[in-house]
């Protein structure tokens, strides 16, 4: 049979070669979890056609993550995102109060705590965001698994087994957002090194049991137990931690055990009530169960994000030793990897500038892993010396530098990228603050300015000089002028993942504020075009 073509709604390539149809897109993504999901939106708004590719039929309502926080409810209002998922939520105001390495970071007392937290199911999360890609235009294909891959310099073949049969998939590249055991990986050769440990945590939200006395202080009151204090009980056979709210009952038991447990065995309240009889050493009456999950932790991450035309992101690249991470971190992972994607896809890319996805966000993930295998320390010692550890720690984040450093670090917004080049603004590679900005059209923000996804020069001081060395890039870039109060800089690259490329001191001058300019607009979204060439010229240039 001959080649067919014919193209579907989206614009994207279906051909039929013999009985196996072969589809061609611009990225694919495997995996519909919230990282892929974040990915898909993320790309659309670079103008780029992603194809979702997920084996399950169903999303999973297993519960795995509780909630989002830190740095990413930040990106999510820079998009007009947060609040869809603020209303989603059953408690959008929650006091800011985490737990670290069984103990917790308290910023209840601060006006101003350095982070905050959303509690939303993942099952919800994961709604949330493929609704948002689906709206965008994206290509979600659920029950379509991957079971192999090809690429060579120019494209990357995925083989997939669908609900109608093998087909293939063509495309420019292909992210690996299918977890923490990713196929993808594997089949890319790239190494994942790194530690499981023996131990297994359970958690559940049960109704308080009518034989259990809630007290005044939170504590309960347990018939042949006594009571119980809220917050982490540590024994010589686990920990338990528990805590009440409205007549519920949140608890978890840790155990060291060797026991490798999946997704497609879920927990049950026989064996949770089983798990906290060994670490109590007495039964724990349990009401109805809302929620119970199993999980172990993992200390990994990739050697490298990136294999040719092949890429990582969230599990697939990392995988942390303490809750309250991952899902941050992977949804972070994709913002700063479409937009780059996008510019090598349109055309536009410098050289080397997919590679920086690799650079930035595996520094990101070595920093989440320091703090989440402090937790470790914190959490598994059992003799003195770990004893004295925790106690030291509790000290110190009682004062508010150190638990605003603590903030920072867990919350990821310390993350401050390297930059290219010497003499670098305070500002570069950090993200870009949220500033009320006064325009000729009234008050708007440095997050309104990001919605679209584009990168952005700020004009904070009226620097037409500024102004007339971007004109040449306008075509990828948006030019905007503002006033601000205690302005921090007198101009502002910055990227689509609103991290600032480069900034201009106050009153710096002409001619060094104009080198730096054009070696950042340069070495981040491409070569100049020439000021003769029309715009309609240059519109038409930046979609290719």
């Amino acid at each position: 049979m001959g080649v067919v073509h014919d193209r579907d709604e989206r614009g994207r390539d279906e051909t039929l070669r013999g009985e196996r149809p072969v589809v061609d897109t611009d990225v694919i993504i495997v995996g519909a979890g919230p990282t892929g999901l974040m990915l898909a939106g993320e790309l659309r708004l670079a103008g780029v056609r992603p194809l979702v590719l997920e084996r399950q039929p169903q999303p999973r309502d297993t519960p795995k993550a509780s909630g989002l926080g830190g740095r990413i409810l930040h990106l999510l209002r820079y998009r007009g995102m947060l609040d869809r998922f603020e209303a989603a939520s059953s408690n959008p105001n929650v006091a800011p109060r985490f737990p670290f390495g069984n103990m917790y970071l308290d910023f209840t007392h601060l006006a101003d705590p350095p982070m905050r937290a959303l509690p939303l199911p993942q099952l919800e999360i994961e709604r949330l965001l493929d609704e948002r890609a689906r709206e965008l235009g994206a290509d979600i294909r659920r029950a379509h698994e991957v079971v192999g891959v090809s690429q060579d310099d120019a494209t990357v073949t995925a083989d997939v087994r669908g609900p109608d049969g093998p087909y293939q998939v063509t495309a420019r590249y292909l992210v690996g957002c299918d977890g923490g055991h990713s196929r993808i990986r594997d089949m890319a050769g790239i190494a994942f090194p790194g530690t499981t440990y023996p131990e297994v945590n359970r958690l559940a939200q049960v109704t308080v049991h009518d034989s259990v006395t809630v007290l005044d202080n939170g504590d309960i009151d347990v018939p042949g137990l006594g009571t119980i204090h809220a917050g982490f009980t540590r024994t010589d056979r686990g920990v338990f931690a528990f805590a009440v709210s409205s007549g519920v009952l949140s608890l978890q038991t840790t155990e060291d055990e060797s026991t490798e447990y999946y997704d497609d065995e879920p927990l049950t309240l026989t064996e949770l009530g089983d798990s906290a009889r060994r670490v109590l050493g007495a039964d724990l009456p349990l009401g109805e169960p809302t929620r119970l999950t199993r999980y172990t932790f993992k200390d990994r991450q990739a050697e490298r994000y990136r294999a040719g035309r092949i890429l990582l992101a969230g599990d697939a690249a990392h995988l942390f030793p303490a809750t309250g991470t991952a899902l941050n971190v992977g949804m972070l992972d994709t913002v700063n990897l479409a937009w780059k994607l996008g510019a090598d896809i349109h055309g536009w890319a410098p050289a080397g500038l997919l590679d920086t996805y690799h650079d930035e966000r595996h520094f990101a993930g070595a920093r989440a892993r320091l703090q989440t295998r402090a937790q470790v320390a914190l959490r598994r010692g059992q003799d003195p010396a770990a004893e004295a550890l925790r106690q030291v720690f509790q000290e110190l984040v009682a004062d508010e530098p150190a638990l605003r450093r603590m903030g920072a670090l867990v919350g990821h917004t310390d993350i401050r990228y390297p930059m290219p080049g010497s003499g670098q603004h305070a500002l570069a590679g950090t993200f870009a603050p949220e500033l009320t900005l006064h325009t000729d059209q009234g008050i708007t923000s440095a997050a309104e300015l990001m919605r679209t996804a584009r990168p952005v020069l700020l004009d904070l001081a009226d620097r037409q000089d500024l102004r007339e060395i971007a004109r040449d890039w306008q075509h990828r870039i948006d030019i905007r002028t503002a006033k601000t109060d205690n302005r921090p800089a007198d101009a502002m690259l910055i990227r689509p993942d609103a991290h600032i490329a480069w900034a201009a001191t106050i009153d710096e001058p002409t001619d060094t504020a104009a080198i730096g300019l054009r070696e950042a607009l340069s070495g981040w979204f491409g070569a100049p075009v020439e000021t003769t060439v029309p715009i309609t010229a240059r519109t038409h240039a930046s979609h290719r």
